[in-house]
């Protein structure tokens, strides 16, 4: 039962889990992926992604148990570090973190608008898209609430639907073809994989930004996070399965064209087993992913903001108060979105902020570590040491690969980290004991 001032249930934390992972990554990813790699490599990459991603998830129940809080990494790096490195997190998320992935969402959404509706121009309706979303998510606690378990369910349902498609009219026989590029260095194609599919689970982490306004916070947001992942895991692993039994390389190859056409894995099998309508249905079912994405960052991404103007490092104004929306945090993210927008720039700029957001992902996991030393009489299960071990490890991988030969990234790096932490050390916060 939920009350004014918690109006976010189980079904909700997993709602927003859902929101947050489904996007096109899912049906993107196998397509590059078999041009250089056989079906059962493909799958057994998917596994791991799964692993890698449940690993994340049960490291951060784990601390969302210790620390109960809305405000995600800003709040646990606070907590389980030092509150310069929350901080940091916390300006990262309000200059990209969120306001980025909203603008590519809203630019993607206006994209599949125009193939459905072609009169519709791609940019102004993502602008609509923006400015709508935020709106409905100022209004009240439990108005956005109830928007958002309605558009997650909607997607589920359309996508079960689809993956009905290809279990009961496609064929489910284990593949036999060969890609047409073997890879030359199997080890490592099959580790660049991983990239894909870590994009495509992206977002199991949501329900810790808003984890104050859940009814019993410690029990439900671990909870959420992990049934979440896994509910997304098995749809991923079902639909990955069908894409590489029903298509061969050549049809998979569609990827290729996504820039300019828009099309995906899923608009390949949909016209092979359903025909163009099935095509311009699943042309639906993603602008709804990509709405529903939208919501759901829009939804938690100011309570970051919230929590860090409650704490001094942000205006007070952003605060808002208990039992309503943080209104200007809401209208900041939304105006921060729109100026990500308006400016055309989406590719480098995502690429950028996944890099920080696995930084601080795996900083948050490491404080699982230290937590003794930081809350008095905490206690960290072993399961979930051995997942932040686990999840470390794969970050540490990500972000080599990453940063490897990319120095650029390091100054953009080092140049919202300068700004956060000069902000920081000028706030109320910086006077109080770390």
């Amino acid at each position: 039962m939920t009350d004014a001032r918690t109006p976010f249930g189980l079904w909700s934390g997993i709602g927003l889990v859902v929101a947050n992972m489904i996007g096109v990554g899912v049906f993107l990813s196998t397509g590059f992926m078999a041009q250089s790699m056989a079906p059962g490599t493909i799958l057994l990459a998917w596994g791991v992604g799964t692993v890698l991603a449940l690993a994340g998830a049960r490291a951060y129940g784990e601390v969302a148990t210790l620390v109960p809080e809305s405000g995600g990494e800003y709040r646990y790096l606070s907590t389980l570090l030092h509150p310069a490195l929350g901080s940091l997190a916390g300006w990262a998320s309000l200059l990209v973190g969120f306001s980025a992935p909203i603008a590519a969402d809203a630019l993607g959404a206006g994209d599949y608008a125009q193939k459905l509706f072609p009169a519709v121009d791609p940019l102004w309706f993502g602008a609509a898209l923006v400015v709508l979303i935020t709106a409905l998510h100022a209004v009240g606690l439990h108005v956005s609430a109830r928007a958002q378990n309605a558009l997650v369910v909607v997607k589920v349902l359309l996508l079960t639907a689809f993956l009905a498609l290809g279990l009961f009219a496609g064929h489910l026989g284990f593949p036999t073809w060969v890609p047409p590029s073997p890879a030359k260095e199997p080890v490592s194609d099959f580790v660049g994989s991983l990239f894909y599919i870590a994009f495509a689970f992206s977002g199991w982490n949501a329900a810790v930004y808003a984890a104050s306004e859940f009814t019993d916070a410690k029990r439900t947001v671990p909870r959420a996070m992990v049934l979440g992942c896994g509910l997304v895991a098995a749809l991923y692993l079902l639909l990955n399965y069908v894409f590489v039994a029903n298509l061969t390389p050549e049809q998979l190859s569609i990827v290729f064209r996504f820039d300019s056409e828009k099309v995906t894995v899923g608009h390949a099998l949909a016209l092979a087993l359903g025909g163009p309508v099935a095509a311009q249905a699943l042309s639906g079912i993603i602008l709804l992913a990509f709405i529903s994405a939208m919501s759901a960052m829009t939804l938690v991404g100011p309570r970051v903001y919230a929590a860090m103007a409650k704490d001094g490092v942000l205006p007070r104004a952003l605060a808002g108060k208990d039992g309503k929306p943080p209104t200007l945090s809401v209208l900041l993210q939304g105006v921060l979105a729109l100026a990500v927008l308006f400016t055309h720039t989406l590719q480098e700029v995502l690429k950028n902020v996944g890099a920080i957001l696995v930084l601080f992902a795996a900083l948050t996991v490491a404080g699982l570590f230290w937590a003794g030393r930081r809350i008095p009489g905490a206690t960290v299960k072993p399961i979930a040491l051995v997942c932040a071990a686990v999840y470390l490890g794969s970050a540490a991988v990500m972000l080599y690969f990453g940063f490897l030969g990319k120095t650029h990234l390091l100054w953009w790096v080092g140049g919202v980290a300068l700004v956060a932490l000069l902000a920081w050390a000028a706030s109320p916060a910086r006077r109080r004991p770390a």
